[in-house]
């Protein structure tokens, strides 16, 4: 017996594959929901991979529609693509995970100064003074204060994407500075 996720998402897939346009868009619409869903549950505290991973899975989907069978279950094809998904990004997280040793927080380098922090808040503070307003807040609330995407989008009245460009394309222009010597 068919889920009624399973009947209406396959219902949906097969009519775009025979050409129904609207039906393709109303698919793509309540799969990025069962996707969210079986990411959120797997990926549970990391919401912004959650996220990425849809996004690739819809693409992996889109790209591969022409192997799916439509005699064989929709959802458990497009779960393998997701799982396939899931698994590259947790191993490319370890990867990236076991290169970094843990830091002892007893060295000396990180022996707290009243005066370089207040001097390290001055600079930074003058630095991201130089960045327009969608550039700096978004660095600000995001990498500085240890906010979401999400909670700075609200915040900010800004889109998720518009803050995620912004944090990019103001450390892009950091890094510029940094590089000249301004």
């Amino acid at each position: 017996m068919k889920s009624d996720a399973e009947a209406v998402l396959h219902d949906l897939f097969v009519r775009s594959l025979d050409g129904d346009a609207a039906a393709y868009q109303a698919f793509l619409q309540k799969l990025s929901a069962h996707l969210r869903a079986f990411l959120g549950k797997r990926l549970f505290g990391w919401p912004d991979e959650v996220e990425d991973l849809v996004q690739e899975c819809l693409l992996a989907v889109h790209n591969q529609r022409h192997t799916y069978q439509s005699d064989q279950p929709l959802t458990a094809w497009v779960h393998a693509i997701a799982r396939y998904k899931m698994i590259d990004l947790l191993r490319a997280k370890s990867a990236r995970e076991g290169l970094q040793d843990p830091l002892d927080d007893d060295l000396a380098v990180f022996a707290e100064s009243a005066t370089e922090a207040s001097d390290a808040r001055r600079d930074l503070g003058g630095l991201l003074d130089t960045l327009p307003e969608r550039q700096r807040l978004p660095i600000v609330h995001v990498k500085i204060e240890g906010l979401s995407v999400a909670e700075t989008a609200s915040l900010t009245g800004m889109s998720e994407s518009a803050v995620k460009v912004g944090i990019h394309r103001g450390l892009k222009a950091l890094a510029a500075r940094f590089r000249s010597g301004a």
